[in-house]
């Protein structure tokens, strides 16, 4: 007999409430919950998939260990003590560096991944951390880091009461939105048409979101901070500056207008490929609109000035007095969120506290960048020990970071590695040890990190709908032994973890003279948590301490885990609302619109000015149906408009003599590839698109589907050289290619394979 059982969507960034219907322990359906207080019933392809994605036969139902250098499964007592025998001689001999740490992207979409690698962090002492992020948006948090003094003070357009907004490497349609929660974001985009505003896109090809737009500009690809610093500069040429009420909170504006002298429109026009009074007239609608926001994403965040393009944007918002007011970009508060303290100087934020080992790139947010992970592992040098052991939890970065050749080669030399994947895939197929977490159905469900990022305040949480199934183990309970076996506690209880976060995070709470529990017996409040288990009384307490929070009982009416069970649906926390100046962390506790690194990087993009692309530059794509390298093993997300090929405009096909449907070699600085050419005019002349997350061709995966319409891995293109100084970032759109149809005898072979 069915039933059915609420889940909120971990399959993308849009947080979406589902209905399952369950037979057994199997999901058979999945729809939108239509009383969820976020979606309101709102569902895309992915989500209506979960089903699929959940019983994907190929997922990994016991752990592997490598015997006799074969994977084979085992128990997950001989598991975790492999990991332990394997991490701990590292960290002996070569100290805690020596262990490296890669942390992909799914991490971010579970209650595990947020609430555990902090802890593995901090106790392995390693700064050998990489993550996803530097390859996606770090540029975003350094700029808000320098403008606001806090690298997770992003904020966010306010999508349903904005009356102009403007999109820059953005495409909602596609990627459901990212570093901005929006559940239904086509709809919302539709109903800012439907109450009369304008809706601007500036991205180098014509996407959904680019079709609905009321202007699209097909800038050139890499010169987003070109035009967002020609749109400031017309803002204090034509005297439009005006912050508002957020003046004075805001520091530098003649520093500002200074450094944006030499950006004219005219100058900036021929390298963007937008002519002048175009730009101009961006400007004086941003200046004019009743309430306006800027938002750019991973198109501006992926280029060699992404960080300025990430900084601009937020320029544009404080200088057209739309930062942090209704209907511009505002601040979000997210229930797990730290009581706010008052308003006034912070720590600040800095880069570059420690260094790589190899080319000595700055730290961003505590982590280096994921590009130089293969020269950590496979290079030699007078200062430290090379990453000789690694641990990847729900990574891959042989299809995510750049050269995947070279890191494939690195990870097969590692002393150890143990992967925390639920697939063998491209890169836990060189892992020692891979463990495996249940599928989605079977656990949990609080969004931690993208709350920080919604376009309402709101809070949700799901029990795991299915329970776990016979050997299997929680996700959260993996982790937390993961924890112990690497940092010399091994066979320790793993709810000590949790009660070792616990304890101190109320020891430091009752200590800090404005936490609502000031003063208090840390082990009274302890004894206060509700919640099943050691993540749900974690959970439990971060939701009382935080901005909602009941305060450990000082507020009757506030937040708890057992109010939260009672409204599974969720409950709504309403619209964003002003926040400044409580959000700051910068030394002057204001807005610092001109930090000195960004100072110190405005002649590298004033020498942009010049620079004329003579060839082919690449940028990348994103599919409703796809999230990075995630689903391409589901066969209901794939096939149709979900393919890997190459796009190109009729312009360069017809001189290129490349037809539609031909296979093509595509070639790079880091290698080259190959695959079947789709021309159309949806890209702009001189520029090609190639999809991320594909190239499931490797020996020793389990991915069947995957591997049977495999694709090219496009970041093989890169050889991981170019990187944004600032923030670490991979460059990954506007870089140099080029395109060859293939001989005839390699064309046939192409398509017998195909």
């Amino acid at each position: 007999m069915s039933r059915t059982a609420l889940r909120i969507c971990p399959l993308c960034e849009a947080t979406c409430g589902l209905t399952l219907t369950i037979d057994g322990r199997r999901v058979t359906g999945a729809r939108g919950d239509r009383d969820d207080v976020f979606s309101r019933g709102f569902i895309c392809p992915k989500g209506a998939a979960f089903g699929a994605v959940d019983s994907d036969p190929d997922r990994l139902r016991t752990p592997l260990v490598r015997v006799d250098g074969e994977l084979r499964e085992a128990t997950w007592a001989e598991a975790f003590d492999a990991v332990a025998a394997g991490i701990r001689p590292v960290v002996e001999r070569h100290g805690p560096h020596a262990v490296g740490l890669v942390l992909g992207n799914p991490n971010v979409h579970t209650v595990a991944g947020a609430l555990y690698p902090p802890v593995l962090v901090a106790g392995l002492g390693t700064r050998s951390l990489f993550t996803a992020s530097t390859v996606d948006q770090m540029p975003k948090h350094v700029s808000s880091g320098l403008l606001f003094g806090d690298a997770n003070a992003i904020p966010v357009p306010d999508l349903d009461r904005t009356d102009h907004l403007l999109l820059i490497g953005a495409n909602p349609l596609e990627s459901n939105g990212s570093l901005c929660t929006a559940p239904d974001f086509p709809g919302r985009l539709k109903a800012l048409k439907a109450r009369g505003g304008t809706l601007t896109v500036i991205d180098p090809r014509r996407t959904r979101t680019a079709r609905l737009a009321d202007r699209h500009l097909a800038v050139r690809p890499g010169t987003d901070a070109l035009l967002l610093a020609a749109m400031a500069h017309t803002l204090f040429d034509e005297g439009l500056v005006d912050p508002g009420e957020r003046a004075p909170h805001i520091q530098g504006l003649d520093d500002l207008a200074a450094a944006l002298h030499d950006f004219t429109p005219e100058a900036v026009a021929p390298a963007c490929d937008v002519d002048a009074a175009t730009l101009r007239t961006l400007a004086r609608e941003l200046a004019a609109a009743p309430t306006a926001a800027v938002y750019g994403r991973i198109g501006s965040c992926t280029v060699p000035h992404g960080t300025l393009a990430s900084w601009l944007v937020d320029v544009l918002n404080i200088l057209t007095g739309n930062l942090d007011r209704p209907g511009g970009a505002l601040f979000p508060q997210a229930a797990t969120d730290k009581a706010p303290r008052p308003a006034g100087p912070g720590r600040g934020f800095a880069l570059g506290r420690w260094h790589s080992r190899v080319s000595r790139h700055p730290e961003a947010k505590g982590e280096l960048p994921l590009s130089a992970l293969a020269e950590e592992i496979d290079t030699a040098t007078d200062d430290g020990e090379p990453v000789r052991a690694l641990v990847a939890v729900a990574a891959n970065p042989v299809l995510s970071a750049p050269d995947g050749d070279r890191l494939d080669k690195a990870l097969g030399s590692l002393d150890f590695m143990v992967s925390v994947d639920p697939y063998l895939n491209e890169t836990s197929r060189h892992a020692d040890v891979v463990l495996p977490p249940p599928p989605p159905a079977q656990s949990p469900h609080h969004d931690f990190a993208f709350n920080t990022l919604a376009v309402r305040n709101q809070v949700r949480y799901t029990r795991p709908a299915v329970p776990l199934e016979p050997g299997r183990m929680a996700e959260t309970e993996i982790l937390a032994r993961l924890v112990l076996a690497a940092t010399g506690m091994h066979g320790a209880d793993p709810d000590a973890v949790d009660a070792m976060v616990i304890d101190q995070t109320l020891g430091k709470a009752v200590r800090e003279p404005h936490s609502p529990v000031h003063g208090r017996d840390p082990k009274e409040l302890a004894a206060l948590l509700t919640g099943d288990n050691g993540p749900e009384r974690r959970l439990d307490m971060m939701l009382r301490l935080g901005p909602y929070g009941d305060g450990f009982g000082a507020d009757p009416d506030g937040l708890t885990l057992d109010r939260l069970l009672a409204h599974p649906h969720g409950i709504d926390l309403g619209p964003l609302r002003p926040r400044l100046p409580q959000p700051l962390k910068t030394r002057s506790g204001k807005v610092e619109l001109l930090p000195e690194p960004i100072a110190a990087d405005l002649p590298r993009l004033r020498a942009a000015l010049g620079e004329r692309p003579a060839g082919l530059v690449l940028v990348g794509r994103r599919h409703l149906r796809s999230n990075n390298s995630w689903m391409h093993n589901v066969p209901a997300l794939t096939g149709g408009s979900n393919r890997c090929t190459l796009h190109l405009h009729p312009e360069d096909a017809e001189r290129l003599g490349v037809r539609d449907g031909q296979p093509v070699r595509i070639k790079g600085a880091g290698g080259e590839v190959t695959a079947p050419a789709e021309v159309t005019d949806g890209v702009r002349p001189g520029v090609v698109s190639l999809p991320h997350g594909w190239g499931h061709d490797r020996p020793g995966t389990r991915i069947r589907h995957a591997a049977a319409d495999p694709g090219a891995n496009v970041n093989q293109l890169l050889d991981g050289s170019l990187l944004d100084p600032l923030s670490g970032n991979a460059v990954l759109n506007g870089v140099p290619v080029e395109v060859a149809p293939l001989s005839a005898t390699v064309t046939e072979t192409f398509g017998a394979l195909t």
